[in-house]
């Protein structure tokens, strides 16, 4: 039961629940509407077209039931046309689909431009010479089933994805951070190439999600555009959960840290078959800053001194040093730049408390 209430509670889980449920109330009132009040001998227009309209989110609805209805209509017309002049038959039927599936390739109802094909379907295969003096029924039947599809999504919480790109976010950032303090308890003590390759997997997952996030962000986008919700909490003063944050600008960040750790991965990869021991000052201060820099990407609450202001200090301390041997720079320094990088991206991302 608590894995069960753990699963409903995701945000992802919750909008493919309430989707389903916006399907299903539409589909059913279209179809009551059709076959109780309409009194429609094809009953199945109008829920079928209201399950074509309730998308993902409201514009999308919109938008797409604009096509459908137009495409719907067309598909009608076709279907009487043809039948009217030509009958059913098997040529007249293939005939109504070449010319319903060239017709979906209209570029202002490409989205649903099949539904002039099935359209002609529903109509010829349901007794077309009983159907023909009901060509407006028809389309005004499709009409309803637009219409209830689109009002359902509008009334019954409208959806926002803002929460599910906060969430990807916040599990990205966690996973970085998690990879950096494992990476750098290894690397305070001795590595082998196991871990370097078990790091790369889990930053290739990382990168895997990160894809999901910026679907999901531009889900999230598009939620908002003809959303009454957040028309009425615009109203009524309400804080939303996007305001001031570009998750746009977030992923490019999260994209910029997700490639430094590549590199940072390759480096300690391939240092593991340098000859020679570590300078154990550079292994303990590196570990040490690297450790808190996954702390602070993991936890934005996190408390410590500026990780760029630390790795700089590393930096001239141990150029002024003069002990490191000069073949050891290439890759000391690579470790450093690319941990400059991603302390770089912590104050622009991790720490933003708007999107945390």
């Amino acid at each position: 039961m608590r894995r069960l209430r753990e699963l409903v509670g995701r945000p992802d889980v919750t909008t493919d629940l309430i989707q389903i449920i916006k399907s299903v109330v539409a589909a059913t009132a279209a179809w009551w509407l059709s076959a109780h009040v309409l009194n429609s001998p094809l009953p199945f227009l109008a829920p079928w077209t209201a399950l074509l309209t309730v998308h993902a989110t409201v514009h999308r609805s919109l938008s797409r039931g604009v096509q459908t209805t137009v495409a719907s209509a067309i598909g009608v017309g076709m279907s009487f046309l043809i039948g009217f002049y030509l009958g059913v038959s098997v040529w007249t039927f293939a005939l109504a689909m070449f010319v319903g599936l060239a017709g979906a390739r209209i570029t202002w109802i490409r989205d649903e431009g099949v539904a002039i094909a099935t359209t002609a379907v529903f109509v010829l295969s349901s007794g077309f010479s009983d159907q023909q003096p009901l060509l407006l029924d028809r389309i005004i039947e499709v009409a309803v089933g637009v219409g209830i599809g689109v009002l359902v999504n509008l009334l019954i919480i409208p959806p926002v994805r803002d929460q599910q790109a906060s969430n990807h976010v916040d599990s990205i950032d966690r996973r970085i951070g998690d990879i950096l303090v494992d990476m750098a308890d290894e690397f305070s003590t001795s590595w082998e190439t196991d871990a370097a390759d078990a790091w790369r997997r889990e930053i290739e997952s990382v990168s895997d999600e990160l894809e999901t996030a910026w679907g999901t962000v531009n889900f999230a986008r598009e939620s908002r555009r003809s959303n009454p919700r957040l028309i009425r909490r615009r109203l009524g003063g309400a804080r939303q959960v996007s305001d001031g944050v570009d998750y746009t600008e977030v992923l490019r960040r999260v994209d910029e840290a997700v490639s430094h750790m590549r590199h940072l991965i390759r480096t300690l990869h391939e240092a593991t078959y340098a000859e020679g021991p570590w300078d154990e000052r550079f292994r303990t201060e590196w570990a040490s800053i690297a450790r808190d820099a996954g702390r602070a990407i993991a936890d934005p609450d996190a408390e410590m001194d500026s990780i760029h202001d630390r790795l700089i200090g590393l930096t001239h301390s141990m150029s002024e040093d003069g002990r490191l041997p000069r073949d050891s720079w290439p890759v000391y320094g690579s470790l450093l730049t690319s941990m400059l990088h991603i302390a770089l991206l912590i104050d622009d991302v991790a720490s933003q408390w708007s999107v945390r």
